[in-house]
């Protein structure tokens, strides 16, 4: 059952003010990007998790040679993610789409 055209106006009202912004997104790679900052914003918490770490492990390791390793994987990360954050925040916006969606036809379902 689809939903009707007043459900689908509806799920794009509550999409524009659920979903991210790729501005914002940039903003975090530009100025916390190390940090991991841009992906746990866009929901990608695992990864955002794993730049943290090699940024830490990294520097705290920097003496001996093997940090600089890690902190050049992790320039290298932020320069591929630089091109990917555009994918990132419509996947969110597609996944945040189909949430509304499909909790507006269960709730129409319902009644």
């Amino acid at each position: 059952m689809g939903l009707s055209t007043e459900q689908q106006a509806l799920v794009e009202q509550r999409l524009n003010n659920d979903k991210k912004s790729i501005l914002v997104a940039y903003l975090l790679w530009a100025f916390v990007g190390g940090l991991g900052a841009h992906r746990f914003y866009l929901g990608k918490t695992g990864s955002g998790i794993a730049m943290l770490a090699m940024l830490i492990v990294g520097a705290l390791t920097i003496g001996v040679a093997v940090g600089a390793v890690f902190l050049i994987i992790l320039v290298v990360w932020l320069l591929v993610d630089l091109f990917l954050i555009p994918g990132m925040v419509d996947q969110d916006t597609k996944a945040k789409r189909t949430q509304i969606s499909n909790e507006l036809s269960v709730m129409s379902g319902s009644r």
